[in-house]
């Protein structure tokens, strides 16, 4: 196992800058999601630290080692595609063996090899079947144990659940993160899915026109968003922001309730006309616009059911909403967080 780090790595592609001076350190053991939206240099990044992309300048550092004119197998790295990259014709057993063939490893240790992987992530039962007769997560766990075989300092996965259904990336995304923190296996996992690197990563970086925005656990990239990009990227519903004299003021919908639900007086009230809810189970959320700001910006309340009585809160009415004042983060005209508080 090894940290990873990039010293002010960039990519061009004639004229484009995909990845535009990233610098970042992941740690020995550490899960790092790369989180951003399509075609914002996430997966270009991540080709560049496997070798399969070479950057236009910059370093790259694995274990210790600057590894910028190495070739890939050389790395010690193994990444993981979308796609898979199965084999259709050959066994479970001969996909998981296939880079130890290719390294000209002895017989016997590969063997060994595939017994382990295949063990440690459940698919001994899959050795003889081939991928065509797998579920989703089976393929999924075919490809991983593949990675791993070559005890890799480092692993890489670019979108690797992006192709199976939703109730299934939920226990994969659960798979992956457990056998992680098994192994502590350094991991570098690209995603633009928030719930994924929300539930997923020790840390994040969140990534727009090839530069890190904000790098911080799931909790610092949510409650203290570094500017309005990561602010309004990451939460679903997003981040309400509101122009607010020489900046903004951002407030998550969670923390925007009826005035009388919020008990301290360290709070601002706002008086909010609402246009229509929705009743989702265990929350409403509530769309509307707040008085004095400008009427174009929509404002988002996502309220507990059981403290709002059915019916109290209706289309065209003004009520007293309000945010306690820890809640509020302030942003400058170039939308990045002050330190106004």
């Amino acid at each position: 196992m090894a940290a990873v780090l990039t010293r002010d790595i960039v990519k061009r592609f004639g004229e484009i800058n995909a990845v535009n001076g990233i610098s970042l350190r992941v740690p020995d053991g550490e899960f790092m999601v790369l989180l951003g939206p399509s075609g914002c240099g996430k997966t270009t990044f991540l080709r560049i630290i496997c070798g399969l992309e070479q950057q236009t300048s910059g370093d790259l550092l694995i274990g210790g080692n600057v590894v910028n004119d190495i070739p890939p197998r050389a790395r010690g790295v193994a990444m993981m595609f979308q796609s898979y990259g199965l084999y259709p014709h050959y066994t479970v057993r001969n996909n998981i063996a296939f880079p130890l063939h290719t390294q000209r490893v002895p017989r016997e240790e590969i063997q060994k090899k595939v017994e382990w992987a295949s063990q440690l992530l459940g698919i001994g039962h899959l050795l003889d079947r081939r991928p065509r007769q797998l579920s989703g997560g089976e393929r999924q766990r075919v490809a991983l144990a593949r990675a791993l075989v070559r005890e890799p300092t480092a692993l890489l996965l670019d979108e690797p659940l992006s192709n199976l259904d939703a109730k299934l990336r939920s226990s994969a995304r659960q798979e992956i993160k457990n056998f992680q923190q098994r192994v502590r296996l350094t991991t570098i996992y690209v995603t633009h899915d928030q719930v994924e690197a929300m539930g997923m990563g020790d840390r994040i970086a969140v990534i727009d026109h090839g530069r890190i925005r904000q790098v911080g656990t799931p909790t610092e990239i949510y409650e203290d968003p570094a500017d309005l990009f990561v602010a309004t990227f990451v939460g679903a519903p997003p981040m309400n922001i509101v122009t607010n004299g020489g900046g903004y003021l951002g407030f998550r919908p969670e923390n925007f309730l009826p005035r009388d639900m919020i008990a301290e007086d360290a709070a601002t009230e706002f008086s909010f006309r609402v246009d229509r809810s929705e009743y989702l189970g265990s929350e409403r959320i509530v769309y509307g616009v707040m008085d004095g700001f400008d009427s174009k910006q929509p404002i988002t309340a996502k309220l507990p059911p059981a403290h709002v009585a059915e019916g109290s809160i209706r289309p065209g009415e003004w009520h007293p909403f309000a945010v306690k004042n820890s809640a509020l983060r302030h942003y400058d005209t170039n939308g990045n967080r002050s330190s106004h508080h």
